[in-house]
């Protein structure tokens, strides 16, 4: 049984049409018929009622009809990847990142794998979480880097980095003076948030529950930046991953201090489509990435 055969069953069962099935394919009505015979012979049963018009698929020709495009899908899915196989030097990696990791965590490691792979082009892209899933799973990005990761039976789910968490407030605040802080003391506290439904904001209100600690959330927003700048200006304190706000610290713009209850972390991953054929820079970059997480 060839591709080709495989090829032409299906656009019979598709077109219903001998004729039009033969003209596609440049061959004799004919030639179209004794595929089909041979498909029925080799496997015993008959695949197409030629008695009724249009043609129509039997039970086992419906059955066979799946199977052959599940089988033509992953042979173009085989030639796609294999093309994306052949070069490792001159390609492209298109990378889907979170804002804060995009922005404060991945530079480094591209740097140390561009002295690698000087040729290759590494695209970041800042996205959601919720678009880097869809996109990785569509194949539009080869790799993507997310908060908290989800499993999914569709993607191969690598640990990243776990990023500390502190308590981020303005120098203007009254727990300036502090070097570290109970959780306890943010009760009723103002405070700026994530977005609803994101899966920082469920990690953290999930650690503010477990204490048993209400806050006010007086802002949401949908991504850490934004955040920063409404701590600088005193609107209310946060919890922020301490990797995102390095220079702000630095600057002395917004201060962060550690929890005395535990070490508060926010885990980050890596996302890759399962059965994806990367290049070996692309094999390489998650190596490096995921030397973070072990």
């Amino acid at each position: 049984m060839h591709i080709k055969t495989l090829k032409v069953f299906c656009d019979l069962a598709d077109s219903r049409s001998f004729s039009k099935t033969a003209e596609k394919h440049l061959l004799s009505q004919s030639a179209i018929s004794q595929q089909l015979a041979q498909l029925e012979l080799a496997y015993n049963c008959q695949l197409l009622d030629r008695k009724k018009r249009p043609l129509e698929l039997t039970a086992a020709g419906q059955l066979f009809y799946q199977a052959a495009k599940d089988i033509l899908d992953r042979y173009e899915q085989l030639k796609t990847d294999l093309n994306a196989l052949k070069s490792s030097t001159g390609s492209r990696i298109n990378v889907g990142a979170i804002f804060s990791i995009g922005m404060h965590t991945l530079p480094d490691y591209v740097k140390k794998f561009l002295a690698g792979y000087p040729n290759v082009n590494v695209h970041v892209e800042y996205l959601s979480n919720d678009k880097i899933y869809e996109m990785v799973l569509s194949g539009d990005i080869d790799i993507g880097l997310v908060a908290v990761p989800k499993r999914d039976k569709r993607l191969e789910v690598h640990d990243f980095e776990n990023e500390p968490l502190v308590l981020a407030f303005s120098p203007k605040h009254p727990l300036s003076q502090e070097s570290q802080i109970d959780i306890h003391r943010l009760q009723f506290e103002r405070f700026i948030a994530f977005e609803k439904n994101t899966p920082t904001r469920a990690w953290i209100d999930s650690i503010l529950e477990r204490y048993n600690v209400a806050v006010r959330t007086v802002m949401e927003f949908d991504n850490i930046e934004t955040i920063k700048r409404a701590v600088e200006i005193n609107s209310g304190v946060s919890i922020l991953p301490q990797t995102a706000i390095l220079q702000e610290e630095a600057s002395g713009t917004i201060k962060a201090i550690q929890f005395t209850n535990e070490k508060f972390f926010r885990p980050t991953g890596i996302i890759v489509r399962k059965g994806k054929i990367l290049s070996q820079a692309g094999r390489y970059l998650i190596e490096l990435l995921r030397k973070k997480g072990r």
